[in-house]
């Protein structure tokens, strides 16, 4: 069975998903996938071969099954929402939505229709991140911090704890459920400069501080100091890149969750993980503003 596929987006994520369809690695699950056209409000020539479609035409089309959503994370919900509601399985940028309300209100709908909605989480996939998660395996955490830092993000992309919620997904894999005690939030509109600091808490009790700091000139870079009963870890060394590409791995397994590959163990295990990041942000969002 071949999966039609409208992705909605053309920036830099939604090029890259229409690559991938296009070439998708030999063997795998991906090659189930087959892209129908793209969708985005500017007029646009042929993209890699791909015609533009609209959104009406992509609704009712019954050769298209699938929907990436690469757009700005403020218009995720809307668009998530619509193709569920059409009947569309969707797989979407992380974060689906911009608030937990609403990212639940979602995957209830998907699950009601009996459709897969796919939170993109290529930080998983890093090669950084599978390094980072054999150190911590088996070590009792004391204390930690992950400092990140970047550039001015454009308009569009939410509250801090929601744009940079691959952070906080790294520590909720890394370290389990985690609760909020404290955030504040620093900045200076007229440089462009922002810095959120958030205070957590593991099951054990043990302190995890999230910081997300970006402004003009700020170099992208994870800083992290985690102190275990055993040592330390101050620092991530430079990784080579891995085989596959990131949107591949993801893709890869967004389309053996249509196949019906994926466990459903582990379906309600990412669930579960998505949420409570989502959760975690919504709280961050809230201590901030206050």
């Amino acid at each position: 069975m071949m999966f039609g596929a409208v992705v909605v987006g053309i920036g830099t994520a939604g090029w890259v998903r229409i690559r991938d369809i296009l070439a998708p690695l030999q063997g795998s699950s991906a090659e189930k996938l087959s892209v129908k056209g793209f969708i985005s409000r500017r007029s646009l020539d042929s993209q890699q071969g791909v015609t533009q479609i609209s959104v009406e035409e992509t609704l009712t089309r019954k050769d298209i099954d699938v929907a990436f959503i690469c757009t700005e994370n403020a218009s995720h919900e809307d668009n998530v929402r619509t193709f569920l509601q059409a009947g569309k399985h969707v797989c979407v940028e992380y974060p689906m939505a911009l608030n937990y309300k609403t990212a639940v209100e979602l995957w209830n709908l998907a699950q009601e229709k009996g459709l897969i909605l796919h939170e993109e989480h290529i930080e998983l996939f890093s090669e950084d991140y599978k390094w980072l998660k054999k150190e911590v395996k088996g070590k009792t955490l004391q204390e930690g911090t992950l400092h990140f830092t970047g550039g001015v993000l454009k308009p569009g992309f939410g509250f801090m704890a929601f744009s940079g919620i691959a952070r906080l997904t790294w520590l909720v894999e890394l370290f389990g459920e985690l609760s909020v005690t404290a955030a504040t939030m620093e900045q200076d509109i007229s440089n462009n400069y922002s810095k959120m600091t958030a205070k957590m808490l593991t099951a054990d009790q043990k302190p995890l501080t999230w910081i997300e700091e970006r402004g003009p000139g700020l170099q992208r870079a994870k800083n992290i100091n985690f102190q275990f009963v055993s040592g330390s870890l101050t620092e991530i060394p430079p990784s080579p890149r891995g085989a596959v590409g990131l949107f591949m791995q993801d893709l890869i397994h967004f389309s053996a969750k249509l196949m019906g590959q994926v466990s459903q163990e582990e379906l309600q295990k990412e669930k579960i993980r998505i949420l409570h990041c989502s959760e975690l942000a919504d709280r961050i969002q809230q201590l901030c503003e206050r």
